[in-house]
C-alpha cells in the first residue's frame, strides 16, 4: 500500500503524520509519499519525513501514486475533483456536519473515513482524535482567556493589599471541559462547571472545581458520553442557573456541543450585557453555531465590554504536539487495515474500521450518517 500525505492550507498548521509515525509505517512495509512542505507549519521538515523513509514529491505525484490520502481537515472542491473512485480518503472531515461533503464522496465511489466517527468504546480510545484534540483546546482556552483577561488568575496578597483570584465558568464537562478547570485551578481560579451528564460530576470535584448542579436532566447511554438534547422544562432551568453564575464570572469558557446538530445556546446577549467590564468568553463550539449568541467563528469581538473569542481549532496553534497526538491515533487505526505484507485490507468485519468507514462504492456505510442524510 502507497499511502499519501497532504500539505493543510493555512491557517490548519497540523500535520496528519510527523516522522516518528511515517518510520512506523515503513517497518510496516507502507510506502509513504509526502506533499512537498506537509509538515512545515508543523516545524517537520521535507528531510526529517525522507530520513523517516517517506519521498517528498510534488501534490500533484502524491494524488496520482497513493493507494490512501490522508490529512488532518476535509477535502476543498478543486482537490475533490482530483480524487480517483478507488483511493481511499482518511481525514477528520465531520460527516455529521458536511453532509453535502459525503454526498459527493459517494457519487465518486470514494472509501472515505473520517477519524471523528470513531466508535466510542474502550478498544478504540487510541484512536479517539476528538479526546485529543480537545485535551489541546482545554488547555489552549484557558492560556487564552488568562492573556486576554485584564485581572490575575490567582489570588495574591501584597503589600498594596490583596488580589482576588478570577472566578471561571466552564460549560461543558467532557475533555475539553475538563482540561480546562485542570489548567484554570493549576493557574490559581476558583472554578465552577456546569454539565447535563451528572456522571462526571465527580471528575469535576476532583479536580478541585465546584459542580453547577440542575436536576431533571435527560441521558442516554447510548450517546457514546456524549450530552444529547434535553425537554424544553429543563432548559428553562438550566439557563436560569447558567444566567446567574455567568453573570458573576470573570471567564466563562463554553465547549457544550451535540454530534450533529447546532451547539446549543448557553450564553445570551442579555447575559453577556449582565457580565463585568473586562469579563472573557471562549466558545470551542463557535464553528456549529456556538454556545454564546454573539461569538463568531474564528473572530475575536467584543460586546458589552466583554471580549467573546470564538476559536474552533486551538489544536492548530499548537502544531507540534497537536499533530503528534493526531498522527499516533492515525496510525493506532490504520494498523488495522495494513495486513502483514503492507498491503491494504478494508476489513469490515472489524467494528472500528466499519464504524469509521463513511462511504464505500456509492453506498453510506455508517449508520448514523446515514440516517442523517436520509
Amino acid at each position: 500500500m502507497i499511502i499519501g500525505l497532504l500539505k493543510e492550507e493555512l491557517p490548519e498548521r497540523r500535520a496528519a503524520l510527523l516522522p516518528e509515525h511515517v518510520k512506523h509505517l515503513v517497518d510496516k512495509k507502507v510506502e509513504v509519499l509526502i506533499e512537498k512542505g506537509a509538515g512545515e507549519a508543523a516545524f517537520a521538515t521535507d528531510e526529517s519525513y525522507t530520513q523517516a523513509g517517506a519521498q517528498a514529491i510534488p501534490r500533484e505525484q502524491v494524488l496520482q501514486k497513493a493507494d490512501l490520502l490522508v490529512q488532518i481537515s476535509e477535502p476543498d472542491e478543486k482537490l475533490l475533483g482530483q480524487l480517483k473512485a478507488e483511493q481511499v480518503w482518511l481525514s477528520e472531515y465531520k460527516p455529521l456536519w458536511n453532509k453535502e461533503l459525503v454526498k459527493k464522496f459517494q457519487e465518486k465511489g470514494i472509501t472515505s473515513f473520517s477519524m471523528d466517527s470513531i466508535p466510542r468504546t474502550t478498544r478504540a480510545q487510541a484512536m479517539d482524535v476528538l479526546s485529543s484534540m480537545a485535551t489541546v483546546a482545554g488547555y489552549k482556552a484557558v492560556l487564552d482567556a488568562a492573556s486576554h483577561l485584564p485581572t490575575f488568575f490567582p489570588m495574591f496578597m501584597t503589600a498594596a493589599g490583596t488580589i482576588r483570584p478570577a472566578n471561571v465558568l466552564v460549560l461543558g464537562a467532557g475533555v475539553a471541559g475538563l482540561q480546562a478547570i485542570a489548567i484554570a485551578r493549576k493557574l490559581g481560579a476558583q472554578v465552577e462547571a456546569f454539565d447535563v451528564r451528572s456522571a462526571v460530576k465527580e471528575e469535576v470535584m476532583s479536580l478541585g472545581a465546584r459542580f453547577v448542579e440542575v436536576e431533571g436532566a435527560k441521558e442516554d447511554a447510548a450517546a457514546g458520553g456524549y450530552a444529547v438534547e434535553q425537554t424544553e422544562e429543563y432548559k428553562k432551568k438550566q439557563q436560569e442557573a447558567i444566567n446567574a453564575h455567568a453573570a458573576k464570572s470573570n471567564v466563562v469558557i463554553c465547549t457544550a456541543q451535540i454530534p450533529g446538530r447546532k451547539a446549543p445556546l448557553l450564553i445570551s446577549k442579555e447575559v453577556v450585557a449582565s457580565m463585568q467590564d473586562g469579563s472573557v468568553i471562549i466558545d470551542l463550539a463557535s464553528s456549529t453555531g456556538g454556545n454564546c449568541e454573539l461569538s463568531e467563528d474564528n473572530k475575536t469581538v467584543v460586546k458589552e465590554g466583554v471580549t467573546i473569542i470564538g476559536q474552533s481549532n486551538y489544536p492548530a496553534q499548537m502544531p507540534k504536539d497537536a499533530s503528534k497526538m493526531f498522527g499516533k491515533n492515525v496510525i493506532n487505526f490504520l494498523e488495522l487495515m495494513i495486513a502483514e505484507d503492507g498491503s491494504l485490507n478494508l476489513n469490515f468485519e472489524d467494528d472500528i474500521v466499519k464504524g469509521t468507514c463513511i462511504t464505500h462504492q456509492g453506498e453510506v456505510l455508517n449508520e448514523r450518517v446515514k440516517s442523517v442524510i436520509e
